[in-house]
């Protein structure tokens, strides 16, 4: 069968569709950072971060929404100029012949196409990310069981036989909790068969988009029917008459007195600007993410660093004594001996160099530097070495 696309955008690339996949993570990313950085000054910020799974996928669900239902593409395609289409086989009854015309042809989507796809992209990632959260809590439950023992067990236990009426709530209470143990317990067994399960499915239709060997990119498209493309340019310009079209429509559909209509239509213009520029602010939010990653990122390796301080200017050098043997004008005279030095030494305290022999005799028999006169002893010579 011979697969034709008439009058439709081309296939977008690999790079294009995963680009466009991993756009709502970097999104959630520089989000939750920005808004823990904010929670620094402002605690009740805190409250979000809490509840950080909903109100990420409170904010998707407006914006997936009306993307699909303004440019047919979710959010991030719609960024990429991409748009969804469904995917209708051709036949032709009249011609047998194999390749007669037989192809797929795109039209736009339906109503529940839209409603699926806000399902795949909203609905099926908050639920994983719970799934994930109460596998984790588990985990580390079981590990903590594992090391320090499980203590709830005799204290859930003389609840559930105590009597009196707080028996009953107890009762009740502790039901729930096992049912609820019970239900994390399956869920820690099957958690990672599905989630292998779903990385591997999500592995081998991306493998097989990248070989061409298929036009999903994805399970969920392939259940809903749908094919990602590039927008052609007359699309992309029939997306604001389609927008304006929408949004007049809406008007119209306004009902009440002239107050209740004209507050109803200043909040859609407000959600309208909200919308139109909630691709431009998001984009910014990851951009200014970024950099502010960047910035505490060379704050912290700055405060890291070790701080490097000039080297310290030399000692002055010491005195020569009034009664200590004086200086040769020569320096590579020593002093004690007046002939020219055999084995350099220097003495550790004071700075001067001799020949090793006299000055080990010298400080042998008193103890002292022969210049400075300053207490030395011969665990303090050290050999200079001119030549290595």
């Amino acid at each position: 069968m011979l697969f034709q696309v008439g009058g439709q955008g081309t296939r977008p690339t690999f790079f294009e569709m995963a680009a466009a996949q991993q756009l709502p993570a970097s999104l959630r990313a520089a989000l939750t950072y920005s808004i823990g950085v904010l929670a620094l000054r402002r605690p009740f910020l805190h409250k979000v971060l809490d509840h950080e799974d909903e109100f990420f996928s409170l904010l998707m669900l407006v914006l997936e929404t009306h993307s699909l239902r303004t440019t047919d593409a979710s959010f991030s395609e719609s960024l990429y100029g991409l748009r969804r289409r469904t995917v209708k086989i051709r036949v032709k009854k009249e011609d047998v012949r194999p390749n007669s015309g037989d192809g797929i042809q795109h039209s736009g989507l339906e109503k529940h196409q839209r409603i699926l796809s806000v399902v795949f992209l909203v609905v099926l990632p908050y639920f994983k990310s719970k799934l994930y959260s109460i596998y984790n809590k588990e985990r580390e439950a079981r590990l903590q069981a594992s090391l320090w023992g499980n203590g709830d067990e005799t204290v859930e236990d003389a609840e559930y036989f105590s009597g009196g009426e707080a028996s009953l709530v107890s009762r009740e209470t502790t039901i729930r909790a096992r049912l609820m143990k019970k239900i994390q317990k399956i869920l820690f067994v099957c958690y990672p068969w599905l989630h292998a399960s779903n990385e591997g499915m999500s592995f081998a239709y991306q493998l097989l988009y990248l070989l061409d060997a298929t036009g999903f990119y994805s399970l969920g498209l392939h259940a809903l029917g749908i094919h990602v493309c590039r927008a052609t340019g007359q699309e992309l310009m029939d997306t604001t008459s389609r927008i304006s079209k929408i949004r007049s429509n809406e008007r119209e559909r306004l009902h009440g007195p002239p107050w209740l209509k004209a507050l109803q239509g200043a909040l859609l213009s407000c959600g309208y600007t909200m919308l139109d520029y909630a691709q431009t602010g998001l984009i910014a939010a990851v951009f200014i993410f970024k950099m502010m990653e960047w910035w505490y990122q060379s704050a912290e390796e700055r405060m890291s660093a070790p701080t490097v301080y000039p080297p310290p200017p030399p000692p002055p050098a010491p005195k020569v004594a009034k009664e200590g043997i004086p200086l040769p004008p020569d320096r590579t005279i020593c002093p004690l001996c007046s002939q020219k030095r055999a084995n350099p030494s220097v003495v550790t305290i004071s700075g001067f160099v001799f020949c090793y022999a006299c000055i080990f005799k010298y400080l042998s028999q008193y103890n002292r530097c022969p210049v400075t006169l300053m207490p030395a002893n011969v665990d303090q010579i050290r050999r200079l070495f001119h030549d290595m």
